[in-house]
C-alpha cells in the first residue's frame, strides 16, 4: 500500500480541524449570542454546503480562488491544485457540521450562571473559559469529531479545487477512486480498511461524549469544594472566600 495518500489526508484533516474549531467557534458564539445585520445572511452561508451538490460548492470554489477569482486577485495567491485547496476543501465541508452543535450547546448554557460568576468579579474571559464553554463543551466536542471526520473523508470538493494529483493532492478518498478505477482491488482494499478504522475512531469519540451524567442536588456532600475566589480581583483587598452552590454535574464513569 501506498502510504503517502495516508499521510497527506490526515495532514489536511489536522490542519482542517485547527481552522474548523477557531472559525467554527467564532461563528457559532456570534449566532448563538448576538443579533447584528446580516445574520440570517450568514446562517444561510453556513448552511448551503450541507445542501449544495460538491460539484456545484467545488465550483464557486474555483470562481473565488481561480486565477481571477476574488482571493486570487485581492492576495496574489493561487492556490488551485495545491494540498492547501485541500485544506481548504475540508474546512468549508466540515464548518457547518462544527457550528450547528457547538451554536447550540452555547446557546443552552444558562444566562444566570454567567451573571452570578460576573457579579462574583470574573471578567468576561473568566466567564468564557470556566463557565461558558465547560458547559457547552459537549456540543462543542461533539462539532470538532463531526467536523474532523467530514473533512477527512472529503473528495467532491477536493477533486474540483486541489485535483487528483498523485504524491501533491491525492487524498486516501481520492486514491480509493483511482485504485477502484485501474482494478487494483487489493490496494483498494487495504485503503478502505484503513479508512474505515479511521471512522471507527471518530465514532468511539461520539459515543464517549454520549455517556451519562449523574446529578448531584445542592444538599448532597461533594469532596473537594469549589472556590469562586479564583476569578476573585482582590477589590477592597479581600477575598470572595465563598463556595459555588447548586447544581453540580459529574461525568458518569458506570
Amino acid at each position: 500500500m501506498n502510504w503517502q495518500p495516508l499521510l497527506l489526508t490526515l495532514r489536511v484533516a489536522a490542519i482542517g480541524t485547527i481552522f474548523i474549531f477557531l472559525l467554527g467557534l467564532l461563528i457559532a458564539w456570534l449566532l448563538a449570542r448576538y443579533r447584528f445585520p446580516g445574520k440570517l445572511l450568514l446562517e444561510i452561508l453556513v448552511l448551503i454546503p450541507l445542501v449544495i451538490p460538491p460539484s456545484v460548492l467545488g465550483y464557486y470554489l474555483l470562481q473565488l480562488f481561480g486565477r481571477e477569482g476574488l482571493f486570487t486577485s485581492l492576495f496574489g495567491l493561487d492556490l488551485l491544485f495545491t494540498w492547501q485547496a485541500a485544506v481548504i476543501a475540508s474546512v468549508i465541508v466540515g464548518l457547518p457540521l462544527m457550528i450547528q452543535p457547538a451554536r447550540a450547546g452555547l446557546a443552552e448554557v444558562d444566562r444566570k450562571l454567567e451573571d452570578a460568576a460576573r457579579v462574583d468579579g470574573a471578567g468576561g474571559s473568566q466567564v468564557m473559559r470556566y463557565i461558558t464553554l465547560p458547559l457547552a463543551r459537549r456540543s462543542i466536542l461533539a462539532g470538532v469529531i463531526l467536523a474532523s471526520a467530514r473533512a477527512m473523508g472529503e473528495f467532491g470538493v477536493t477533486l474540483m479545487i486541489a485535483g487528483n494529483i498523485p504524491g501533491r493532492t491525492q487524498t486516501l478518498p481520492l486514491a480509493i477512486y483511482d485504485a477502484v478505477q485501474t482494478r487494483q482491488y487489493d490496494e483498494a482494499n487495504m485503503m478502505v480498511l484503513v479508512l474505515s478504522a479511521l471512522a471507527l475512531v471518530y465514532i468511539w469519540g461520539l459515543i464517549q461524549l454520549g455517556q451519562p451524567v449523574r446529578f448531584f442536588n445542592r444538599n448532597q456532600k461533594i469532596h473537594g469544594p469549589i472556590e469562586s475566589s479564583k476569578w476573585d480581583h482582590g477589590r477592597s483587598g479581600r477575598s470572595t472566600g465563598g463556595q459555588i452552590k447548586g447544581t453540580m454535574i459529574v461525568r458518569s464513569r458506570d
